[in-house]
């Protein structure tokens, strides 16, 4: 593929070099501050389960009792080994339902040697309980096989009764869905907690936890042996808790994780801060899991005009890059997001979406990307849709993306029925029957050719204002997706805290 679009390989390393440049002060920003969420998930990692009577897990009992006694700036690790140890207590459950019930003080020790060796002894067993679930995918894959084909067929579930999605998930692998994505319960990005256990009232989707993924993950094996591939199952890490939203999924073998550098912040207003600092660990914790990230650039483009803001994808995209081999990830687990979203009535459309495509595609040539379905000029008419969807499946075929989501004809008009799930699919495994190889003899023109070099001139462009003004001035003032979303604002700022001198974080030491 690579060398269709004359790409110019000075530029491309000047775009990666500018979005080096931009991001570093971001990176800067996560390596000295710490939230809530990080230390509630290193705690997760040390062995706290459960829930109290009113649903609110230990793990923020727990950090909030430390919080109160000597903040966060020390991180969570020290104080509370420290404390299990002048309290003898050896559970460290057991702690916190006693933080919980007053009966237990924090302090930081003078000598926080012996509480930091207890602490990384604690967490090492979690860090290896991820290690045996990365061991265990790389078995199930040789024993089951991999789908035959790029791209992977990727098809959400989200009923919001687990026990409703876990047959309705069966169903969809057996008639092709390589990956299964049980999509949230709406605004569980906005909790800053994860429920507790199996659950069955989600709205418009299904509430992520550490039960859930257990009994998807379990079921999903059952039907990688019956068909003879492995399925693998995407969860979404964003929001309030996406450091403790991927640690469950790597003790619990998810394979893909929805993890996006400003989703959070541009949809569901989340301080940037916070998303960032959280980004980062939650992506280390990703790396060690061997678990492929989606990035959701591809929302930028139901906002703001798929033509004029195609240059912002692209940009987002390099971001994300450099974000994700800085806490660790590799080329294969970057299922970098771009969309098929230009208004189907403007001349050249389709041509437009191959040149996006196909540049995303040379830009990235190790990365599995992910292709998503229109969706913003769905208008009802599931003829009109399906044929539409068909279009995104051939310019799917045509670039060789990595992961095709599968679109809905029934999209802006109802939650898919089963039957939608199965005409959909039909659609998919048509046209990429039908192209076969196609890709290799796809040779695209100047327009096309033309296009893609523009939309790259353009990323460079921005890159270099956001170098200039810094990334979270760029995020205010509304560049990406026409959201601003100031560093001083959003949800969760009071959960993040800068790190003091003497701050200890186990588990970062360990993903070092």
């Amino acid at each position: 593929m690579a060398g269709k679009l004359d790409l110019d390989a000075a530029v491309v390393a000047r775009a990666r070099a500018l979005a080096a440049r931009a991001g570093q002060p971001v990176v800067d920003l996560a390596r000295s501050h710490t939230t809530v969420s990080v230390e509630r998930a290193v705690l997760r990692l040390a062995g706290v389960t459960g829930a109290d009577p009113d649903g609110i897990p230990w793990v923020n009992r727990l950090v909030d009792a430390v919080r109160a006694d000597v903040g966060l700036g020390h991180g969570v690790a020290v104080p509370v080994f420290h404390a299990m140890e002048t309290a003898g207590v050896e559970d460290v459950t057991v702690l916190a339902q006693k933080a919980a019930a007053g009966s237990v003080r924090f302090t930081m020790p003078s000598r926080p040697a012996k509480a930091r060796q207890r602490a990384r002894r604690a967490t090492a067993a979690g860090l290896r309980t991820i290690d045996r679930r990365r061991a265990e995918r790389d078995r199930l894959i040789k024993r089951f096989g991999d789908p035959k084909q790029r791209p992977w067929i990727y098809l959400i579930v989200a009923t919001g009764d687990i026990y409703e999605d876990i047959p309705q998930a069966q169903a969809a692998a057996r008639a092709g869905a390589d990956v299964i994505a049980v999509i949230r319960s709406t605004g569980q990005s906005l909790l800053d907690y994860v429920p507790e256990g199996a659950t069955r009232e989600g709205f418009a989707g299904t509430y992520a936890t550490q039960e859930n993924f257990r009994l998807m993950r379990a079921a999903l094996d059952e039907t990688s042996k019956e068909v003879g591939r492995y399925v693998r199952l995407t969860n979404y890490a964003s929001g309030l808790c996406m450091p403790e939203i991927a640690t469950l999924a790597g003790l619990q073998r998810l394979d893909m994780m929805l993890n996006d550098s400003m989703y959070g912040i541009l949809f569901r207003d989340i301080n940037p801060i916070r998303t960032f600092v959280d980004q980062r660990f939650s992506r280390q914790i990703h790396a060690r899991a061997g678990i492929i990230i989606n990035t959701g650039e591809d929302n930028y483009l139901t906002t703001a005009d798929a033509v004029d803001a195609a240059h912002t994808v692209t940009v987002s995209q390099l971001m994300n890059e450099y974000f994700a081999h800085e806490a660790g990830l590799a080329d294969w687990q970057l299922g970098l997001g771009h969309a098929f979203e230009i208004n189907p009535d403007l001349p050249d459309s389709f041509r437009m979406e191959l040149a996006h495509a196909l540049l995303a595609r040379e830009l990235f040539p190790d990365a599995p990307l992910k292709w998503m379905p229109p969706t913003k000029h769905m208008t009802g008419d599931v003829f009109r849709g399906n044929l539409l969807d068909g279009f995104f499946n051939l310019a799917g075929a045509l670039t060789g993306q990595g992961i095709l989501l599968v679109g809905m004809m029934t999209e802006a008009v109802v939650t898919p029925w089963l039957s939608d799930r199965d005409i959909a699919l039909q659609n998919v495994r048509y046209v990429l029957n039908g192209a076969g190889n196609l890709h290799e003899d796809f040779t695209p023109g100047p327009f096309i050719r033309g296009r893609a070099n523009q939309v790259l001139s353009e990323a460079i462009d921005l890159l270099e204002r956001i170098v200039d003004d810094g990334m979270l001035n760029a995020i205010a003032d509304g560049t990406f997706g026409i959201m601003k979303r100031p560093a001083d604002r959003g949800k969760g700022l009071d959960g993040v805290a800068r790190q003091d001198e003497d701050y200890y974080n186990p588990v970062t030491e360990g993903l070092a």
